[in-house]
């Protein structure tokens, strides 16, 4: 029986050209051979199995080989490439900085580096994973990598380049790789494929790509992983079923219900995928995504943008179609803010239920939103600007008809003729009534007809007990996790006026949170209360000096200042204090 060997292994790459996904890298070390201007120290750095240490195994091969081809790649026929193909190579040497990270080790191979090459021009020196030496590795390293011996070139890997200290950096050219793209790990999947003698299907070999995340180590793993478990025939039902990832079809039919308005349905979906063993987590995050391929499919110009395979590509743009660009913002925003909070959650089930709830909910509330503009008003809106001066200020709608050939003058707003309230109040010169409701009603003289439309300006009265018990209904829909909210609400607002109530904190920090919370509470409490006129002050407490008894003779006066009688006792008794 043959010994197996890996895929990752099997088809890594030996020439510059078989590089996947970093052409330009590629390109910059193949015209650094050509004009013979090489470096002395080289720093490749990059996400995990993008090809860093490859290439610097393919580039060190190449300056040694003794007959390049004319496309300056190494020929794999003369002495140093077949000895190097052997792994018998004395030019080029490696060395896991993970496992040999001491200042001992370093100081070994600064020994070595005098020791000029055998065969070819260079001695080569790949140090893999280089962020892992000790600082007195590296400082015991830096004069050699500054100044090495005219054979010598240091090729350095890293993963984590913030972790290598300057002096090191400015001593390297440093490469960047890139993430390979999903399609080119598609396409590189595919010639594997084919010569490994495996059907695929393109859909489940984009899920391989994406699960791999930019590296093709990982994704020719899990592609040995998919041949294991499927045999010959690669499905993409196989892919997901193995990899343990969720069909988009459930994120399709969601998004489908949530257009309807049908929670049902959105529900028992996601009672369905946790039964099968997903995490909720993982399927708020996957919604999230989903969300975004449809935003990007729903531009030509942004649907490159969209890494799945051509037929589930195609669905995306019909759905795209579907959603309007107002329900997809609101629907990420949704579906962001659970997966911020899950972590905080106590009920995590519920809090992705409720996600899914407010997202049927949002084709509601457009429906809502269209009556409102379509409502045949003469006067769109009324702002009050200014409760003390009752300043109004009214927007006014020109109506036109089909059959007028010209379009009407805008009309002339007279002053405010009438006010009438539904009882009488009490009210200061120079302001407006604060109980009641208000209609305002405007003419139009131009066109010698009234327009009536009124606006309600809610101003009920309310009393302190009122307040108190709104503002406790409010502290209870904050979740339980916000203890510095639950705290703040928990303090009681005293009613400075009819309209204008004040909260008490007793630090600069709890101020900001309760201003933070401000519009929700002075929403919350307008339409508890009706009255859309209440404001809210918030008053930071000043910290009062506690007495603080030191000596006898303080104690004795704090009891004294109590209690006078204790002055008379040590009089009469002509006593002393010790």
């Amino acid at each position: 029986m043959d010994n197996f060997i890996v895929s990752a292994r099997k088809y890594r790459p030996s020439t510059f050209n078989s590089v996947v996904g970093q052409f330009s890298l590629t390109t910059t070390l193949k015209n650094a051979i050509k004009s013979n201007h090489l470096a002395h120290a080289y720093l490749f750095c990059g996400p995990r199995g993008v090809g860093k240490t490859t290439c610097a195994r393919i580039f060190a091969k190449t300056i040694n080989c003794q007959k390049l081809t004319s496309d300056f790649e190494a020929c794999n026929e003369c002495e140093s490439c077949v000895s190097f193909n052997d792994q018998r190579s004395y030019n080029i040497h490696e060395l896991d900085a993970a496992s040999n990270n001491g200042v001992d080790d370093i100081r070994s191979l600064t020994d070595q580096v005098r020791i000029p090459p055998q065969i070819g021009k260079y001695s080569v020196y790949i140090i893999d994973e280089v962020h892992m030496l000790s600082q007195g590795a590296f400082n015991a390293f830096l004069k050699t990598l500054e100044e090495p011996p005219a054979h010598a070139i240091f090729i350095l890997a890293t993963t984590e380049k913030h972790k290598i200290i300057p002096t090191i950096l400015s001593r390297c050219q440093i490469y960047d790789f890139n993430r390979i793209t999903v399609a080119d790990t598609v396409k590189h999947l595919q010639m594997v494929a084919e010569k490994e003698g495996v059907t695929v299907d393109m859909n489940g070999l984009n899920v391989v790509a994406q699960k791999s995340d930019g590296g093709m180590r990982d994704a020719l793993s899990i592609f040995d992983q998919l041949v294991s478990f499927c045999g010959n025939n690669i499905t993409y039902q196989g892919v997901i079923e193995n990899l343990n990832v969720l069909d988009y079809e459930y994120y399709f039919r969601l998004v489908e219900h949530f257009l309807k308005g049908d929670v049902q349905k959105s529900l028992l979906i996601f009672n369905e995928i946790l039964n099968k063993g997903f995490d909720a987590h993982h399927f708020i995050t996957g919604l999230s995504s989903h969300l975004r391929d449809v935003l990007v499919s729903k531009d030509p110009e942004t649907i490159a943008l969209l890494e799945v395979g051509a037929d589930i590509g195609e669905r995306y743009k019909i759905q795209a179609q579907l959603c309007s660009p107002e329900f997809i913002f609101q629907a990420l925003k949704i579906s962001n803010d659970c997966d911020l909070d899950y972590r905080l959650s106590k009920n995590k089930r519920l809090l992705v239920e409720l996600a899914l709830i407010r997202l049927c909910q949002l084709t509601d509330e457009k429906k809502k939103s269209l009556l409102i503009e379509n409502k045949p008003a003469s006067i769109q809106k009324v702002v009050v600007k200014s409760v003390e001066t009752a300043e109004i200020v009214t927007a006014i709608k020109v109506e036109t008809t089909q059959s007028d050939s010209t379009i009407k003058p805008p009309f002339v707003v007279k002053p405010i003729d009438t006010v009438r309230d539904s009882k009488p109040t009490f009210q200061r010169p120079g302001s407006i009534s604060i109980s009641g409701q208000k209609t305002i009603s405007v003419q139009d003289t131009t066109h010698e007809k009234t327009i009536a439309e009124e606006k309600t300006i809610l101003t009920n009265a309310f009393s302190a007990e009122e307040l108190e018990k709104a503002w406790r209904q409010f502290a209870e829909t904050i979740p339980e996790q916000g203890r510095m909210t639950s705290f703040i609400l928990s303090t009681v607002p005293v009613q400075t006026s009819i309209s204008i109530f004040e909260v008490k904190v007793s630090n600069m920090l709890q101020e900001k949170e309760l201003n933070r919370l401000k519009p929700d509470i002075l929403d919350f409490l307008q339409n508890k209360l009706n009255n859309s006129t209440i404001r809210m002050t918030v008053k930071v407490m000043e910290e009062t000096t506690v007495q603080r008894a030191n000596t006898p003779e303080d104690r004795y006066k704090i009891l004294a200042d109590k209690n006078p009688a204790l002055d008379v006792l040590k009089n009469g008794l002509q006593l002393e204090i010790d």
